[in-house]
């Protein structure tokens, strides 16, 4: 997956003559804090120069990821479009982007960041963008009570900043603020499946109806040490290798997400949980079920058509029944 042109633009014109060492080493500085879902208080992108590693480096990957989990709440409601986004902890509006991209029709965003500096960024990014962007100083803990309610409501590896004892009361304000669907994603690790399976159950418990990627709101049939994730193979600019002392043009992001909606939506397929195992006339796939089970199943030339959609599912893909 690719960024959309005119966002590779801006981003190229925003990283022209910055210092490679040191963009290399405030990549490795975010990289470090990401991998240890650091909590100390202290924002990630607090300068200029963070900002521009995380543009460099993290936001393909993240853009990546929510552009997949929008595409797979288009796949559950084709015929939804959403007219307002609310994104917390927009970052320098990495979602942004990818709403935009998903549903050019959006007609209004709002934006909450704590970091004067990717509030800055991001809004020299989206100059020029067709859609009315308001962008908001505040912390995704504290500062959600004056925001007005959108449509679809989102946060992106986001949780995983937050102190656990605060998630619940994140979670439950995130689902007050939605007037339809709420979209959460994090990165693909045990401990963010944890995130998303303890938002799930709160937000089930609350009456809202789980539109992908499971299949069923029964529990969670994985039991660690398997957890569920998915993944996303990224493009990586020139200067994204360098900063990252990256010899391949490419990289996968794992992550794991939960859209849950306030509309009762009829559940119809299998969710693939793992990359397909294909052999001569045959595929085995990983599947998660309408009745809330997960098991493998082998499709063979037998099978007919069923066998031929079986082998152009892929990880992540829903599997009509």
């Amino acid at each position: 997956m690719e960024l959309p042109s005119q966002l590779k633009h801006a981003v190229d014109g925003l990283l022209e003559n910055t210092s490679l060492a040191e963009l290399k080493t405030a990549a490795r500085t975010l990289s470090d804090r990401y991998r240890a879902e650091t909590r100390d208080g202290r924002l990630h992108m607090a300068v200029d120069l963070a900002v521009k590693a995380y543009l460099a480096t993290r936001l393909p990957a993240t853009y990546a990821a929510v552009r997949a989990s929008l595409d797979a709440i288009d796949e559950a409601r084709p015929d939804w479009t959403p007219a307002s986004l609310l994104d917390i902890g927009a970052g320098p509006g990495t979602v942004l982007w990818a709403v935009a991209d998903a549903w050019p029709e959006l007609q209004r965003a709002t934006l909450l960041e704590a970091s004067a500096a990717a509030r800055r960024i991001g809004e020299r990014l989206a100059g020029g963008f067709s859609v009315p962007v308001d962008w908001k100083s505040g912390d995704a803990t504290i500062d959600l009570a004056e925001l007005r309610p959108a449509e679809l409501v989102t946060a992106a590896y986001v949780l995983d900043e937050i102190v656990p004892s605060s998630l619940p009361s994140l979670i439950e304000k995130l689902w007050q603020l939605s007037t339809d669907t709420l979209l959460l994603v994090e990165p693909g690790t045990p401990a963010g499946w944890q995130r998303i399976m303890a938002a799930r159950a709160q937000l089930i418990a609350a009456g809202a109806h789980v539109l992908a990627p499971c299949p069923h709101q029964q529990p969670c049939p994985l039991v660690a040490p398997d957890w569920c994730h998915f993944a996303r193979r990224v493009a990586r600019s020139r200067l994204h290798r360098l900063a990252k002392d990256a010899e391949v043009p490419w990289e996968d992001e794992k992550f794991i997400y939960l859209a849950a909606t306030r509309q009762k939506i009829a559940q119809t397929g299998s969710r693939m949980l793992a990359p397909p195992k294909a052999g001569s006339g045959k595929v085995d796939l990983k599947l998660c079920k309408t009745d809330g089970r997960a098991s493998q199943r082998l499709f063979t030339k037998r099978d007919g058509d069923a066998f031929k959609r079986a082998r152009r599912a892929d990880w992540g893909d829903m599997l009509a029944d």
